[in-house]
C-alpha cells in the first residue's frame, strides 16, 4: 500500500463518519481479560492512545473507569466526544500522544492502545507508555486484523489477483495469519527494558458481511482510502460481482486479536 506511517495514520479522519458503525467490536472476553490481567481496580484511571470513535472506550467506560482517550484525528475526536457524552468520567482529547501532556505526570492505572499501537513512533512509544503509568501500572494493546483459519471462506484468496491486476497485491510468499500463528509483540516489550510480566492472550471472531457492509469497512482501512478512485471501482466492483453469485450474498470474515499486557518497570 502507498504511503508513510506518518501519511497513512492520518487518513483515518476522512472515514470518521462510518468508522464507528463498520468496524468490528471486540469480544466481551477480551476487556474481561484486560480487566484482571492489569488489575484494574474500580474507579481506575485508564489513558487510551489512538481511540478513535471509541470502539474500545464504550466498554470499559461502562464497567465504571475514568478514561482519557487522545485522538489525532479532530473528526474522529468529535464523534468519539458525541459517542461518549454519556460518561462522565470520560475526556476525549484531540492531540498527538506524541507531544500530549497530561495535567500530573504518571497519573494512570494503564495506559491502553487499541489497533492504534502500530501506528506510534517506534522510537517512542514505549518510553512515552512508561513515563505516563503510575508505579506498577500496566500498558496494554492489541489489534483486530484479519486472519484466515483452514475452514475459512475462499473469497478473500480468490480476490487477491484482482488486488494484484490494481497493483495493490501482497509480495509473493506472503500469506493471511491464522488465528493461531498471528504474531505478538512479546519479545520486543521486553526489549524495551521498561516493562515486565507480559501475557498473553489471543482471541478469534467471525463476521459475516454483505458487499455494501464489507466495502463499508474497507472505506475505513488506510491502504484503500489511500487508493485511487479507479482502483477501488475496479475493488469494489469485483466484490459486488461475485458476493452476488452467492445464494446469501454474504462473505465471512475472521477477525483475531492478540492482547498484550505488560507491568511498568521501577525507574532504574
Amino acid at each position: 500500500m502507498p504511503g508513510s506511517r506518518e501519511q497513512l495514520r492520518t487518513t483515518f479522519d476522512s472515514a470518521a463518519a462510518c468508522y464507528h458503525e463498520a468496524r468490528p467490536d471486540y469480544p466481551a472476553e477480551l476487556f474481561d481479560d484486560l480487566a484482571a490481567l492489569a488489575a484494574l481496580q474500580p474507579g481506575a484511571e485508564l489513558l487510551e492512545i489512538g481511540c478513535g470513535t471509541g470502539k474500545a472506550t464504550l466498554p470499559l467506560a461502562r464497567r465504571g473507569f475514568a478514561i482519557t482517550g487522545v485522538e489525532l484525528g479532530p473528526a474522529l475526536a468529535a464523534q468519539a466526544s458525541r459517542n461518549l457524552a454519556g460518561f462522565a468520567r470520560v475526556t476525549v482529547v484531540n492531540a498527538d500522544i506524541e507531544t500530549w501532556r497530561p495535567p500530573a505526570p504518571a497519573a494512570f492505572d494503564l495506559v491502553f492502545a487499541a489497533t492504534a499501537w502500530h501506528w506510534i513512533d517506534p522510537a517512542a512509544r514505549y518510553g512515552r507508555a512508561w513515563e505516563l503509568l503510575k508505579p506498577g501500572g500496566h500498558l496494554a494493546f492489541w489489534e483486530a486484523v484479519h486472519v484466515v483459519p483452514r475452514d475459512g471462506d475462499p473469497f478473500f484468496r480468490e480476490l487477491q489477483e484482482v488486488y494484484e491486476e490494481i497493483g495493490e497485491g501482497v509480495p509473493d510468499g506472503t500469506d493471511f495469519a491464522t488465528p493461531q500463528t498471528l504474531p505478538d509483540r512479546a519479545e520486543e516489550i521486553e526489549a524495551s527494558g521498561l516493562f515486565t510480566d507480559v501475557r498473553l492472550r489471543r482471541f478469534d471472531w467471525e463476521i459475516r458481511y454483505t458487499a455494501q457492509a464489507y466495502i463499508r469497512l474497507l472505506d475505513t482501512f488506510s491502504g484503500h482510502i489511500a487508493m485511487a478512485p479507479w482502483q477501488r471501482r475496479r475493488l469494489y466492483g469485483e466484490i459486488r460481482r461475485r458476493l452476488a453469485a452467492r445464494p446469501d450474498g454474504r462473505l465471512r470474515r475472521h477477525w483475531g486479536a492478540v492482547l498484550h499486557v505488560a507491568r511498568r518497570r521501577p525507574p532504574g
